[in-house]
Parts: C-alpha cells; structure tokens; sequence
C-alpha cells in the first residue's frame, strides 16, 4: 500500500510503541488517522508477526456487525485463543461500537497487548473512558496536510511555490486530494461530501439535533467569519435580524459539538498583561480551509483570515499550544507554547505601508520579555526590526520543523 509519509506524528507515535498507554488518534473525518494507523500496523511494527496484529476497521461492511461490546469481546477472544505472545490491538472509528470503552479496559487487565485506536469525535476521551482509563492514554490529534506536506504530493506539476501557495489557499490540505489534480471543481465536491457527512454522523445525528437549519446558520457565521473575534450575542443579533430567535445556550452548545468533531477549532484569549486566559470573544478557526472555499466564500478574496487559518493549524500540528494574545487593547493573532518554550506570532498578508508595519510591529512593544516574536506575511523584502523577525509565511511553512 502507498502511503504518504507523516514523520511528524509518527515520531510522535514511535515513542510509546509497547509502553503500557493505549495510543489513541483523534481528528475529523479522512484526514488520515486510518492510513498513519496502518503505517504503524505496516511499517512500524514490521518484525511482529501478523497473527499477532489485529486490525478493524469499524466502518468496513466485513465489521459492521460488531457495533456492540459482546459482540466485539467476542471476536477477539475466539481471534486470539490459539495466538501466544503480546498482541497488537488497532481499532479504527471504535466509537461506532457501544460501550466499547469497556472491551479496551478489559484488554488492558488481561491481557499483554499493546493498543492503538481511533475516533472522530473529541467526546471519545470523556465521560466512562476518561474514568476508566485515566492515566492510561495519549493522544495524538491529527491534522489535514500542511503547506509543506501539500507540496510534497504535487511537487511533480512545475509549480513555483507561490503558485503551489494559491492553490492550497484555495482548496486546503484534505488527504485525498492528492487524486484531483488540483482541479477546484472537482475538490469542492469532494469537500462538500466530506463536510455534509461529518455534519450528518459526528453532530446532527450524534448530538439529536433537531433544528438543522438554525445549526447550519450557525456554523455557516463561523464559517464566514473565521479569525473574527465574535460572541454568541453577536450570532444572536445577527439571527434575529433574519428572523430567527434562538438562546444563547443553543448557539454556544452548537459551536461546541462542531469544535468536538474537530470541524471548529475555538482559541481562547490570554491576557499577556494579567497572565490569565479570557472567556469572552473567542475565536474560531476551520480544521480545513478548503471547505470555506466549498461552501462558496471566497479564500482569495478573505486571503488575511485564510493566512491566519493556515498559520494556526501550522503550529497545533508541530505540537504547540496555541491562544489569542490581548496585551492591553491590542491583540498578538498566536502565543504557540510548548513545555517552556513559547514564540510570538503575527500574521498580515502584505506590509507594502509603514501604517501596516507600524501596526504589526508595534503590538510587540507592549510585551516586556525575551521570548522569540514573529511577523509573518507575503512580502519577500525582509522587514525584521529591532530584534523582531520578519519572515514570508510561505517559507516559514515550508520549513521542516519536526516535533521531537
């Protein structure tokens, strides 16, 4: 099988290969948990035997019938009966199977196992799993491709990485695209499939949402408004002046099952000045860009919102925490921290004014400390200034930082 490779989660994953953690991948729909699950399976693991690896895949019609846990506790014991030596447990999309948690734990008490699974859905590590297993997971979320990863796959089509750029601000990072060509048309319907069925199976049906087209207005806000600093109030007025009444309660509930099928991503906001996080006026990012693009809002035309989406799913795949920074009334776009590490970003499309760099620049005169501050935007002049490094954001995401 070909895969595309992904050394930046499977590092990751390789250092708790036969360490007593279950390895769970979480992230939205087909952006490649069952393809790095089937590396590890495949490319890692190369010197176990296959009779002691086991992979389902839920979804697959060959599994269906297992959707409840006797039903899956079954399988595996008369599977494994005759199997001596430790065993190798993969489950894709496991949250398709009832009480599912329970099999794992039992796994986990009796036998030598080492397991990895995945889900699509954020509520996969809460509730009766959190209880159980607490202590005895990681997780790894996975992200869409990256710039760097984008043009791997089509570094064959005679594209400056300017051209290639545009391309992915147009139609995003989804895994399988790799076999459209770049062709827009045909990747938005992808998209749009996509969309429509993590929609469908991981919040409508999910969560029993009754009202889809309140939700759908809801989403499609965010959606449009990416990188906007907005409150529920505001969704709120923005309704009713359609003529839709719906609670406040409604619209953040339904903000959150989209942020836990990781179609959303919601930043909070540090206080840089009073060293604490604020729970008002959140931002919020697409997981995949392209599928603003899908739903008819245009990339190019909103291209600072695009950068800004871009850079953030950068840094959460390279590992980093990242928030909103409020240094008094100004705003830093990403404080990214990893363990004591912790870096300064700006994001701006083009610094051709000194108002512009003014702007982007001064916010760090604000911020009284020593950690390393970054402006990034499309210009090629170099405009780094007083120690603050100002670098193009296309090389920036090109570089190959690795998470170690």
């Amino acid at each position: 099988m070909e895969y595309m490779e992904r050394p930046k989660y499977i590092k990751q994953i390789e250092k708790f290969i036969d360490k007593p953690v279950i390895k769970i991948l979480t992230g939205m729909r087909r952006v490649g948990k069952s393809t790095i699950l089937m590396m590890i399976k495949d490319k890692l693991l190369t010197a176990i035997p296959d009779q002691q690896k086991i992979y389902i895949n839920f979804e697959s019609l060959e599994f269906m019938y297992i959707n409840e846990a006797n039903l899956l506790a079954k399988y595996l014991m008369d599977k494994t009966k005759n199997v001596e030596g430790k065993m190798y447990y993969f489950f894709d999309e496991i949250q398709l199977v009832k009480d599912w948690e329970k099999v794992i734990n039992g796994l986990r008490v009796d036998k030598d196992c080492d397991i990895y699974i995945t889900g699509s859905n954020s509520n996969l590590i809460s509730g009766e799993l959190a209880t159980l297993l607490a202590g005895r997971y990681v997780e790894f979320e996975i992200q869409p491709f990256t710039f760097d990863e984008f043009s791997i796959i089509f570094k064959d089509y005679s594209l400056s990485k300017e051209e290639l750029f545009m391309k992915f601000i147009k139609i995003g990072g989804m895994p399988i695209l790799k076999y459209f060509n770049l062709e827009e048309d045909t990747s938005y319907k992808y998209l749009n499939d996509v969309y429509n069925t993590v929609l469908v199976k991981d919040v409508l049906n999910y969560n029993k949402i009754r009202d889809v087209d309140i939700f759908n207005r809801i989403l499609s806000f965010a959606i449009q408004n990416i990188g906007s600093t907005f409150s529920a109030s505001s969704i709120k007025r923005y309704l009713k002046s359609e003529s839709r009444e719906v609670s406040i309660d409604t619209i953040l509930n339904y903000l959150e099952y989209c942020s836990r099928a990781f179609i959303l991503k919601k930043v909070p906001r540090f206080d840089t000045v009073g060293k604490k996080n604020l729970k008002v006026d959140e931002k919020y990012y697409l997981t995949d860009h392209g599928f603003r693009a899908a739903k008819g809002y245009s990339n190019t035309k909103d291209i600072e919102r695009i950068l800004e989406n871009i850079v953030y799913i950068e840094l959460i795949s390279r590992g980093y925490k990242v928030e909103i920074g409020k240094v008094r009334d100004l705003e830093v776009d990403f404080i990214a921290s990893k363990g004591n590490e912790r870096v300064y970003y700006q994001v701006s499309y083009m610094m051709g004014t000194e108002e512009t760099r003014q702007r982007e620049f001064g916010v760090y005169h604000q911020i009284d400390d020593h950690y390393p501050k970054y402006v990034l935007s499309m210009d090629k002049v170099d405009f780094s200034q007083n120690g603050i490094i100002h670098k193009n954001v296309i090389d920036f995401l090109l570089e190959s930082t690795m998470i170690e």
